[in-house]
């Protein structure tokens, strides 16, 4: 090796500072964004405007097999198979994120993504011709499982190409793309396009596409060259990936940064998920993730989609205009969403998380005493429409896509792929929790139920303010030493 470790401190600066975006960096996110998380904010609300008429084609097979049309209870369970067993997949895909990348890489995990999706579009296009409704339950799982692999390997690729002060900005691309895909989804399911009797599967089947595209075009660039430096012990490819991710011959600094890294996890090894758990030396970081992640999902991003439509009708907008506004969100959504690709680098990681979170416990108890009150004083119901709209707002500038970022700066090679399996799971969880109790919150409590989430967000506000530090333009070894004195053990620097 060539580099002295003494050459470390006068180059700190001067890699942080001439950090740009070069074309590399920018096509290599765009393509998996675009291939990846592109196609979970799709597979998100896909379903949603075309169910009236898959429930009557699921009816419709069961009448045309037995003879006799099936029961309500029977159609709720199945429709409700349909939406849910999305998150359960992406809880399955979560738990194959360690395996897949510690043994093919992270662009080669996306490569081999990618026939999930592939295999999962072809089964629901050609669903209703085969008339089966079964097909489309098994596809939501096999598309379940993509996102769970692509919502985590995507922010851990991405954040380790990116130079330190870039990597928070190109961290939330994944999250812009989610939200492009949700938005995407509710515009071609509109009824006048897809959101159809006639044009539903293809509206399911078009999933397929970006994953195509992806999978033509990933192939020529880069993996991640923390990736082959320190799990491959590949300089020279090592060297050759960071020469054209950065644009210029010299990479010494962030070669010798990476050796450091690697030797200051010599002692430690390759971390399991059992491992990470029981490690003290990463013992504040983990809580973090699983709190963000919870705190995520939790807050109720989901429930508050889901209510819109009718927080819209008891406000009198006419139910032939409402998936105009859904629509109108899902723009607000990306908008805010790309503000937060543009601000995250000058405000820092921790700021836009404590403000997200404070809009949202806001708008949520605001929403309450709203919707309360809609009955009896008229004005109420447009406030309720203001508190849906701040909420989005809220969400898309910290709690949607800081946490994926912060899992990616938290932790060191040998430990980020377990770290990234247990917040995804937590994630995959918590998503698959929120859509299966929150009907059963709603009819219990109304809307006292926003209350519960308020709380929810608040909770998780005073911990980040508490326990995360700001990660923003510091080097992972950085974050690891204001992280190791939180938890209290030595890093054991190498003085070679």
């Amino acid at each position: 090796m060539k580099l002295k470790g003494e050459k470390r401190e006068g180059s700190e600066g001067s890699e942080g500072a001439k950090g740009k975006m070069t074309l590399s960096l920018a096509l290599v996110a765009l393509i998996s964004a675009f291939g990846s998380s592109f196609q979970y904010g799709y597979n998100v609300s896909v379903i949603n405007s075309p169910a009236p008429y898959m429930q009557d084609f699921y009816n419709r097979t069961y009448l045309d097999r037995t003879g006799v049309p099936m029961d309500s209870g029977f159609q709720t369970l199945l429709w409700s198979l349909t939406v849910s067993m999305f998150p359960l997949g992406g809880f399955f895909g979560s738990l194959m994120v360690w395996p897949l990348v510690n043994n093919c890489g992270r662009k080669g995990t996306l490569l081999i993504n990618n026939l999930f999706s592939i295999a999962a579009a072809i089964l629901m296009g050609t669903s209703e011709l085969a008339k089966t409704f079964e097909v489309i339950i098994l596809s939501r799982v096999i598309m379940g499982i993509f996102a769970g692999l692509a919502s985590n390997v995507v922010p851990m690729f991405l954040g380790e190409m990116s130079p330190k002060n870039l990597r928070g900005a190109i961290g939330v691309v994944p999250q812009l793309f989610i939200t492009i895909g949700i938005l995407a989804a509710q515009i071609l399911g509109l009824n006048s396009i897809l959101g159809n009797a006639e044009g539903w599967p293809v509206l399911l089947g078009l999933t397929g596409i970006p994953s195509l595209l992806q999978l033509l075009t990933l192939p020529f660039f880069p993996e991640s060259p923390r990736y082959l430096l320190i799990q491959k012990g590949n300089e020279e490819q090592a060297r050759r990936a960071l020469q054209r991710l950065r644009g210029w011959e010299d990479v010494d600094d962030e070669i010798e940064e990476m050796y450091q890294e690697d030797r200051s996890e010599k002692e430690e090894g390759q971390f399991s998920v059992l491992s990470l758990c029981t490690f003290r030396g990463l013992r504040w970081q983990l809580i973090s993730i699983i709190v963000m992640m919870m705190g995520q999902q939790l807050s109720g991003v989901n429930a508050v989609f889901y209510y819109a439509d009718r927080i819209f009708e008891s406000a009198g907008v006419p139910s032939s205009s409402i998936q105009y506004v859904t629509v109108s969100i899902g723009a607000i959504n990306v908008v805010m969403t790309l503000l937060a690709v543009f601000i995250v680098e000058s405000l820092g990681r921790r700021i836009l998380l404590l403000a997200g979170f404070v809009l949202c416990s806001a708008s949520c108890a605001v929403l309450t005493l709203g919707l309360n009150l809609q009955s009896t004083v008229s004005w109420m119901s447009y406030l309720s429409i203001a508190c849906v709209i701040v909420y989005i707002i809220g969400h898309a500038i910290g709690p949607s896509p800081i946490p994926a970022v912060m899992i990616t700066e938290m932790f060191l090679q040998s430990s980020r792929p377990a770290a990234f399996m247990v917040g995804g799971s937590v994630h995959w969880l918590s998503n698959f929790t929120v859509g299966l109790v929150f009907l059963y919150m709603e009819a219990g409590l109304g809307p006292y139920s926003f209350l519960i989430f308020c709380a929810i967000c608040l909770a998780t506000m005073v911990y980040i303010f508490f326990i995360v530090p700001e990660t923003k333009n510091k080097t992972f070894m950085e974050i690891n030493r204001i992280m190791a004195k939180r938890n209290k053990v030595e890093i054991q620097e190498s003085k070679e």
